[in-house]
This record gives structure tokens, sequence and C-alpha cells, in this order.
């Protein structure tokens, strides 16, 4: 398929739309950003759907979107969100910019280009179910001030759509790793280490063990990942160090797995006579497991992509999203709903038109047939 299922008007009228949207720069930690960019989003949905708009105000983070098609039981929640990893003023030199069927800009892909396709699909839809978009303001620093809401709004809802980027190739995501994220603080003693390196104690050598027995905890045959990812201590070569820190990114595909690797890392003891540890944080988002209403919801997606003429696979992805939240809570959830491309926080992000039209059509006869 080439697009032509959605008429050419369409196509530009989407482009300008996510024009309007990548030129409100929204980093997730600058809130009147965030709050500017959400009026647009607001209006996009009330000019295409007729929606009713709900603003989730929040004090130290942006809003929030709540956007309602439609009323009764059993809605169909359809998860986005505003913000961007990219600071402000990128546009200076990321400018957004459309050449042939590759659009670039930061924060289209990622993924102001799945908002755009959300109200597109409901503007042409005839669903059967009330509809509801969740358009939030964090999800790129951890959803802490969004999460309640989209765990309260998913409860009720028959199915969870996630507008994140699709795999690359186009494939959905029925599947993601969950993400635990630890700090290690270790105290030693401080000493000369030239005239009395026996009265030190190395903070140091003590995070050296420490890593070792995080790495020991991993387990890829399961898909348990642990990557020390940044490591301080120290102040001079000639003083033993009284003090390091260590950052720890810990991956995993179960909650099974969440369970035993969290409760290991609390468990971590000292190595060495003298030192001690200090670890703080925990789970950041539960695991995405492809449970039997996702898969049905994947088999769904792939004969309507058939009947549009495309094929359509399904990966599962060691990243996090919102859906892991509503999967977690036994919701049906499919994720990777929006434009193929690539480049998610990086320079050369970009989405192709010709697969952002495709996912429009197929988004919209999801609507109609849940």
């Amino acid at each position: 398929m080439d697009g032509t299922l959605v008429q050419r008007p369409d196509r530009i009228a989407m482009l300008a739309a996510l024009e309007r949207l990548v030129l409100a720069e929204s980093p997730s930690p600058d809130k009147p950003r965030c709050d500017a960019c959400a009026d647009e989003v607001a209006a996009l949905f009330a000019q295409r759907a007729g929606a009713r708009v709900t603003r989730h105000r929040r004090s130290d983070r942006g809003d929030h979107l709540e956007i309602r098609v439609g009323t009764g039981l059993k809605p169909i929640l359809m998860l986005c969100h505003h913000d961007t990893v990219w600071p402000a003023g990128t546009l200076d030199r990321l400018p957004f910019q459309v050449d042939g069927d590759r659009v670039s800009g930061p924060g289209g892909y990622d993924m102001k280009a799945g908002i755009v396709e959300a109200a597109f699909a409901l503007e042409g839809a005839r669903a059967a179910r009330p509809v509801i978009v969740l358009s939030t303001s964090d999800e790129e620093i951890g959803s802490t001030s969004s999460r309640a809401l989209i765990e309260d709004t998913a409860r009720g809802a028959e199915a969870v759509l996630v507008l994140e980027p699709a795999a690359s190739g186009g494939a959905l995501k029925t599947a993601r790793k969950g993400i635990a994220d630890f700090i290690l603080e270790v105290d030693g003693r401080a000493a000369h280490a030239g005239v009395e390196p026996e009265k030190g104690v190395s903070a140091i050598e003590e995070t050296a063990h420490q890593v070792l027995a995080l790495k020991a905890l991993a387990d890829p045959a399961l898909g348990t990942t642990i990557n020390v990812g940044v490591l301080a201590g120290g102040t001079r070569p000639n003083v033993v160090p009284a003090h390091a820190r260590a950052e720890i990114d810990v991956r995993f595909s179960s909650a099974a797995e969440a369970e035993r690797i969290v409760g290991a890392i609390r468990g971590l003891r000292p190595r060495l006579a003298g030192a001690g540890l200090r670890i703080s944080g925990g789970l950041d988002r539960p695991p995405m497991e492809r449970g039997p209403g996702t898969a049905r919801l994947a088999g769904l997606a792939q004969e309507l992509a058939r009947e549009l003429g495309f094929p359509l696979e399904e990966t599962s992805t060691g990243g996090g999203s919102d859906g892991n939240f509503t999967a977690a809570i036994g919701i049906p959830t499919l994720d990777g709903l929006g434009p193929d491309g690539g480049g998610a926080h990086a320079d050369s992000e970009h989405l192709l038109i010709a697969s952002w039209l495709q996912r429009t059509e197929l988004l919209r006869r999801l609507l109609e047939a849940l």
C-alpha cells in the first residue's frame, strides 16, 4: 500500500499538524513548553475528532491531557506522550524537514507523529466503543507524575493501543522489558596510599567487587541484563578512596525475574572489612509480557494489515513505554502502532510518510473492529 487509502488532502493536513507539534518544542523538564505543546495537541483533537479534552494539571511537570470521544463502558485507550528528549533550541540545527518519503525534526518520530496519527484515525473512524486518548508530558523521564492516571484510566478499558513508533521495518511491539534503576553508594576509609595504606579501606576496590557480583546476577538467556553505566570515586592517586558511586540499569522480561533481581541487588553485602554499602532505587517500569490478550490484538492488527495489503510482524524490545504499566495490570496492550522510521533520541531521527499513512488507516480499522 502506498498511502492512497488516506487521501492526499489528509497527507498534507497530517504533515501540517505534525509540523505544528514539532515546532512546539517540549523537553520533558520544561513545564511551560510542554504545556504550550499540550495546547496544540488539545486543539488538534478538538478540531479533527470533536473530542472533549480534560487537562490534568501538574505543578512540577507539564500537564497531561485526557481526550475523550464517545461515552460508555469498556473504552479503547490510546497512549501518547508529547514530551521529548530534545532541549529547547534543537530546531535551530535540526529543523522540521520533508524530503520525499522522509520527515525529520526533533520529536517527530518519537512520538509526535503518533499523536497526529491518533487524531486523524479518530476523525475517520466509526468506533463502536468510546475512545480515550492520554497524551502525557513525562514519559521520557519515567512517567512519575502520569503513571497513576494511566493505570487508573486503563483499568476499565477493553484494550490499550500505544502510539509509540514501530520497531525497525514496521513491526508491532508485543513485549517490552521492564526497567529498574539503582544507585550504589560505597563507603570506605581514607588513608595515605604510600605511608599507611593498611589503615585505609578502598571504596573503589569494594565497588569493583560489587560490579562483578552484579554482573553475575544477569541471565541473558532469560532476557535479564545489568549495566553499570556510571562509576565515580576517589580524590587523588595517593589517597585510598573513601567513597565511590555506581549507577546501574537493569532490564528483565518477566515479573519473576524482576522480583529475583531487585531482591538480589537490595541484598548485596560488603566484601571488604570496614566497607559499607547504601543502595537506593528500584523498579521503574514493570515488564510488558505478551499475554493472550495482547496476542489477540496483534492477530487482529495483522489480519487488518493483510486486508490493506501490507505485511505486519511483531517483536519484543528492551526499551520501556507507558504500555508496560497497562500490560502489567492485565489490560491487553498493543504497542508500536506509530510509523516506521528510525533514529529515536538521535540527530538522525526520522519517520517514513508511507508507513505513517498505512498505520493511520490500520489504526482507524482497529478502532472500528474492537
